[in-house]
């Protein structure tokens, strides 16, 4: 273990919330109930998708994978967290760790361009109607989506391999409830100045990229909205569009100040409530709000409900 003058760092050992016995015990069922919840609503969309031909579209071919996306990367450091609760050895292998990181860096970036690609197939189909079925054909989905997962797996393969490249010694404390990028630097014995970097170029870019699409998605959408002549056309846009932006507002806006602020030792603090939101809660609300503002998807739900009878 021991390598030069320091010592190798085989493991670290998560921090998390330093809080009470009895509030961690607290925090436990709370997040227990919370990853149930996302778990249970995020395999209800894909299998309802799956199932029910009506939802057959671009639309909920983009939500589905929202839903495994969101499933992937909350599993990859809920159930940790969940068991640091209730045990003393707080400990994960330096293998382990990098999993971790891997596997939520792939998924979270994922999300932002599954997003933007939301965004588009929204605008083309109220922008551009009669020629939607041609340009959001099957082909163009399935690129779309391929696209977001290799974006998403070319962003945290470089984040990893530059953070392998570094050496880790003593301490080996993650301030953090989970390995996250910037609190494993900050363990680091090795320079990392290329590191910091490479979170400013592609954090910025990717967080920047998507949210742009999106934003001027949303405003060729809403000079179409108010072109329409009757209300009801109007509010039917409406609709179709609100569960999509209030996901993108709360998921970029946990973003951007997760990311984008100051490193500082109250950031970090404030970072895990970020976190918390960003990566446990978001991937509970999503089913939610996709579900309790869309009529299709409530629709499908009662004729799977009555089926059951």
């Amino acid at each position: 273990m021991t390598q030069g003058n320091g010592t190798r760092v085989t493991e670290f050992l998560l921090l998390g919330f330093a809080v009470r016995q009895e509030v961690q015990c607290i925090l436990f069922l709370v997040f227990l109930v919370i990853y149930i919840t996302s778990l249970v609503g995020n395999a209800g969309i894909i299998l309802l998708i799956k199932y029910d031909a009506r939802l057959h579209t671009p639309m909920y071919f983009f939500l589905q994978n929202l839903a495994f996306v969101d499933l992937c990367y909350t599993s990859a450091i809920t159930p940790k967290m969940l068991v640091n609760f209730l045990v003393t050895d707080k400990s994960i292998s330096f293998s382990g760790c990098v999993t971790q990181l891997y596997v939520y860096g792939v998924f979270a970036t994922t999300e932002c361009y599954l997003l933007a690609a939301m965004a588009v197939d929204r605008y083309v189909a109220i922008c551009n109607p009669l020629r939607y079925p041609i340009v959001m054909s099957q082909r163009a989905c399935i690129q779309l989506v391929t696209g977001s997962y290799v974006m998403g797996s070319l962003n945290a393969t470089i984040h990893t391999g530059f953070l392998l490249s570094l050496s880790f010694c003593n301490p080996n404390t993650i301030n953090h409830f989970f390995c996250e990028l910037p609190p494993i630097l900050a363990l680091s014995c090795s320079n990392i100045d290329v590191n910091i970097t490479l979170i400013i170029i592609f954090v910025g870019f990717n967080l920047l990229s998507t949210l742009l699409v999106v934003f001027f998605s949303y405003i060729y959408i809403l000079a179409a909205i108010l072109r329409m002549p009757s209300a009801s056309g109007r509010n039917k846009a409406f609709s179709t569009c609100a569960s999509h932006l209030t996901a993108v507002i709360i998921f970029y806006g946990t973003a951007s100040y997760m990311y984008l602020q100051p490193s500082s030792s109250e950031s970090q603090e404030n970072d895990k409530v970020a976190s918390v939101f960003y990566g446990i809660v978001i991937p509970m609300l999503n089913p939610l709000i996709y579900s309790l503002r869309n009529k299709e998807v409530k629709d499908a739900v009662k004729v799977l409900v009555k089926s059951c009878y």
